[in-house]
């Protein structure tokens, strides 16, 4: 069976943490790019792969995107290199034909079904945003997602006119060890599992 090594786990996992301010260390293009073509190969159901990514880099994204932050997450926003704008398509099931080949009726699985279209979207986008995460951690990055932010103000900023809406914020970049917190305890397995 093959498994990662100790090193590998700290990193993804173990010695890993949620980062609040980043140096000023910038993220060059290229390396997003090698971040999106890791992380989509984590699985979603049907392999609809609903969400949207939007990179946000330049002070006029930036200055888009702070008015629709939190208080408390505005100035990290402001500071960090990348603010990743994890979105969902609403409409990921016109795009089966091509990413379920091996079943080309899947489409007709969501059509005309709004609340399955909106909790397989959920619940796929959030699963990459998670890889993403694990990607970024990979490829030397480090994360703080987020949820603290005006909903319909982001869509109407980045995805106005499109079926895409946001899931999360995760701000990227090279974090500043600075801004941590100390580190936060976690439910035992007893507490969190059971084994039926």
């Amino acid at each position: 069976m093959r498994t990662l090594n100790d090193e590998a786990q700290r990193l993804l996992f173990t010695e890993a943490r949620t980062h609040n301010r980043f140096t000023a260390e910038p993220v060059p293009d290229a390396l997003l790019r090698q971040l999106y073509d890791l992380m989509k190969w984590g699985p979603t159901s049907a392999n609809c792969s609903p969400a949207r990514i939007v990179f946000v880099k330049s002070p006029q994204a930036k200055a888009r995107l702070a008015p629709c932050m939190s208080e408390g997450n505005r100035d990290k926003t402001l500071q960090a290199p990348v603010n990743v704008i994890v979105g969902m398509d609403m409409a990921f099931y016109d795009k089966l034909p091509e990413l379920f080949p091996h079943n080309l009726t899947a489409k007709s699985w969501f059509e005309g079904k709004p609340e399955f279209i909106a909790a397989t979207a959920l619940r796929n986008s959030s699963l990459q945003g998670g890889y993403l995460i694990l990607a970024a951690r990979a490829l030397g990055l480090d994360c703080g997602p987020m949820s603290g932010f005006d909903a319909d103000a982001v869509n109407a900023a980045f995805f106005a006119g499109a079926a895409v809406k946001a899931n999360f914020i995760c701000n990227l970049g090279h974090g500043d060890p600075a801004g941590l917190f100390p580190r936060s305890p976690r439910l035992a397995f007893e507490q969190a599992c059971r084994i039926a």
